[in-house]
């Protein structure tokens, strides 16, 4: 198994490139409540929220489990990236970080949400002209349950931390 710092690493890597050039970004965190590590989206949103960004061109969105009900707040910011946060099944161990494209959304086999987030990202992309990704999150369990498992609790504080010193390093550079 690869080292976390090595993970963390490739991670941050990979979100400073996908944010080159980055004017406005919406971070929208995706998941049900009501299933367990499915909600580590929305708490990797809340715990951003907890480090107060500086960065007034970033705006952080509780999506929850209907992400297409909040098209238009996120349309409205005219953002150039767009950032999904969500647990996905990528078949690796719980907690497991990846940043993916459009395309490779396609290729998550099962959603908790009405709207597929490759169909939502697609139609955000094509609406507002930004660069869409998902930072997928691998859960232990989606089933029903309130709460994170530990392992989920930890990566949600990993991917949170990773996400705000990118985005403070990033516009403190201007």
């Amino acid at each position: 198994m690869e080292s976390v710092s090595r993970i963390r690493t490739d991670i941050e890597e990979a979100l400073k490139t996908w944010l080159c050039g980055a004017e406005r970004i919406v971070v929208a965190g995706v998941g049900n409540p009501l299933r367990m590590d499915d909600h580590a989206g929305v708490e990797v949103v809340k715990a951003l929220k907890r480090r107060r960004l500086r960065a007034d061109r970033v705006r952080l969105i509780e999506c929850e489990s209907v992400p297409e009900n909040l098209i238009e707040p996120i349309t409205s910011f005219e953002p150039t990236h767009i950032l999904l946060v969500d647990a996905a099944l990528l078949g690796e161990e719980p907690g497991f970080l990846k940043l993916m494209s459009l395309k490779e959304m396609d290729m998550i086999p099962i959603s908790t949400h009405a709207l597929p987030l490759s169909i939502l990202s697609e139609y955000l992309a094509e609406t507002t002209g930004a660069k869409v990704a998902l930072l997928a999150i691998q859960p232990k369990t989606t089933g029903f349950g309130e709460g994170l498992t530990e392992e989920l609790s930890e990566a949600v504080e990993r991917a949170a931390s990773i996400l705000a010193g990118v985005l403070e390093r990033l516009f403190d550079k201007r």
